[in-house]
């Protein structure tokens, strides 16, 4: 049986995760639309060091049993998917 105080934990660690995978497209966003196109060296490198980062949030999470991994995996492959829409949107400018 699990607990209510493991269920909260659950719940906050995935919504902290939420959270970081927002700020990356919000990033991502205002760094399209402001300063540099997706070609751009600074733009991958931002690119992949927030999600090489949030990949070992989501999988430290996993690991202490806070999220479960296919969870996790959704929640990458849910990003990476809105940022392809936006690096593609950015594309038609």
């Amino acid at each position: 049986m699990v607990s209510d105080i493991q269920i909260d934990h659950r719940e906050k660690a995935y919504a902290l995760l939420k959270a970081d995978a927002d700020k990356i497209l919000r990033l991502i966003q205002v760094q399209m639309d402001n300063l540099t196109m997706p070609q751009c060296p600074l733009y991958e490198e931002v690119l992949d060091t927030q999600m090489f980062g949030l990949s070992r949030e989501i999988d430290f999470a996993v690991r202490l049993g806070l999220v479960d991994q296919k969870d996790g995996k959704e929640l990458m492959g849910s990003l990476e998917r809105q940022l392809s829409a936006l690096h593609e949107a950015s594309l038609k400018k």
